[in-house]
């Protein structure tokens, strides 16, 4: 009995039944466990995708913690490479807060840019210090720069003021794959932490805006570290991703706002 009992414990539900983590740190490559929503949009050329974002339940631990919009660069047919922007959580800068925007070329190399207004307190060229708080809502947008290549811009939009982070400087003549993650490299039993997506929109080539209301589910597997105890959900706003949970939706759940 004691067995089935301990067993039944390994069985997450959401899994297929299949055993999962859920104490102690991601032994991933990164040491992170992430959790993605792939948006579902129109199998068309883009040239700006957006996100709002806000922080429901915030870290408690020193940890860091990496919610952002991912992209990929296409050129027709090929795709060049992708990148993420967002939020972080960051421990080894002031109040915890850095905003990040890099990526990298496929076949290899990271991701060259402009310089950023922004201070590092790391010196790290793609995060930058940022001071959000919790509870506020935060747009981020990748689109075309008038400059070079694609920029990476966060609105905090109780003030209305927009700030950009740098370019990226990459060729390609549309985006496309549009998604958001949180990358959390706490322990899968850290004290839970919530965060919620919402208008989920992206611009055509030819200028047409698209809102995105249905994602499709991904969760970092077992075999590759992945914490078995994230979930993602709806709420009357967005998408909810919580840690340290039980899993109700899972990997290949459709979720659809209204």
């Amino acid at each position: 009995m004691a067995l089935r009992s301990f067993l039944r414990k390994l069985v997450i539900p959401g899994t297929g039944g299949i055993p999962g983590r859920t104490t102690g740190p991601p032994p991933s490559a990164n040491g992170a466990s992430s959790f993605h929503l792939t948006w579902e949009v129109p199998p068309t050329r883009l040239v700006e995708a957006a996100a709002t974002f806000e922080v429901l339940e915030p870290p408690v631990v020193p940890k860091l913690y990496f919610w952002a919009l991912q992209v990929s660069f296409v050129d027709g047919p090929s795709r060049l490479g992708g990148a993420h922007f967002g939020l972080q959580y960051h421990p080894d800068y002031p109040g915890n807060g850095a905003v990040n925007w890099g990526g990298y070329r496929d076949g290899g190399g990271e991701l060259e840019g402009s310089a950023s207004a922004l201070r590092s307190a790391l010196d790290n060229v793609n995060t930058r210090t940022y001071p959000w708080e919790p509870g506020r809502r935060y747009r981020h947008r990748v689109f075309k720069s008038p400059e070079r290549g694609w920029r990476g811009s966060v609105t905090d939009l109780e003030t209305g003021i927009e700030t950009v982070v740098r370019d990226l400087w990459i060729d390609g003549d549309s985006l496309a794959n549009p998604m958001v993650w949180s990358e959390v490299f706490a322990d899968c039993d850290h004290p839970s932490v919530a965060v919620r997506w919402s208008d989920l929109s992206v611009v055509t080539v030819d200028g047409g805006s698209v809102t995105a209301t249905a994602v499709r589910l991904n969760y970092q597997r077992f075999s590759d570290g992945g914490c078995a105890n994230t979930d993602t959900t709806i709420d009357d706003v967005g998408f909810v991703q919580r840690t340290a949970t039980e899993r109700r939706n899972g990997t290949g759940t459709r979720l659809t706002l209204g």
